[in-house]
């Protein structure tokens, strides 16, 4: 594997295989790669197979095992289909990383019933019919690692986020709620918020996010995704194995 992809920290993941949705860019496709350069067989999960095909072609050109599953991460008959198909194919499944997510942004009184539903359908509803359907694989093996990627929008709040802020606090009250339910199983479920990440969506914010980083973050940057898939790593791994119903910020010291 590259050296780029193997400066930080160093897991082994060899014979595991992951699920991550939302891989096709930004913190999914960063996810999906360390997973892989760990030794973690991937699939790589999103509604369109173009992006996915560039991440997937990045990790096997780097050495790694991945493969493309284009699927509607809030269709609950295709979901629980890939899910079984994988864990069939593959002996069962290791890793989940709840990651798929969209933004359709406007203050409430301009918030359309639809946008609502898109973004509720997408960041919450996927990550409870993931869930769902790999913790019947994961409790029948009893193991498994299920990481979920909210956000600091879910602790609090952002004007004009009322739909993003409303799912991804539903996304740390359905991981702390699972993690009860399955931990003796020795199944572990965690939440990683990340803070303002740098990326596509964050460039186009210009002068406006740069006055923000000056005076809102403590760190004065933005993070990286590899900052957010390092995490996601660590609770992939067997050293986590007693971290359960954890929310774990990365945001630069936004949030107190």
């Amino acid at each position: 594997m590259s050296e780029a992809i193997n400066r930080r920290i160093q897991v082994d993941l060899s014979g595991r295989t992951a699920i991550v949705t939302g891989a096709s860019r930004g913190i999914g496709k960063a996810i999906a790669m360390r997973l892989a350069a760990a030794g973690a067989k991937v699939a790589c999960v999103a509604r369109s197979a173009d992006k996915l095909n560039e991440t997937v072609d990045a990790i096997t050109a780097a050495g790694g095992e991945a493969e493309v599953h284009p699927c509607d991460v809030s269709d609950s008959e295709a979901v629980t289909k890939l899910v079984e198909s994988l864990a069939e194919k593959w002996g069962g499944i290791d890793i989940v990383v709840n990651n798929a997510g969209i933004t359709k942004d406007t203050l409430i009184p301009r918030m359309s019933d639809e946008d609502w539903d898109a973004v509720i359908a997408t960041n919450l509803r996927s990550v409870f019919l993931f869930t769902r359907a790999a913790s019947l694989v994961m409790m029948r093996k009893r193991s498994g690692r299920i990481i979920n990627i909210a956000s600091v929008s879910g602790l609090m709040g952002n004007a004009g986020q009322a739909n993003y802020s409303a799912s991804k606090a539903g996304v740390i009250g359905l991981t702390r709620t699972v993690a009860q339910e399955l931990a003796s199983r020795k199944v572990t479920v965690n939440a990683i918020c990340p803070g303002f990440i740098a990326s596509e969506m964050t460039q186009a914010m210009g002068a406006t996010l740069d006055e923000f980083v000056k005076t809102r973050i403590p760190a004065k940057r933005l993070g990286e995704a590899e900052e957010v898939a390092d995490a996601v790593l660590y609770l992939a791994s067997d050293s986590a194995a007693y971290i359960t119903g954890e929310v774990i910020t990365i945001d630069g010291g936004l949030t107190p």
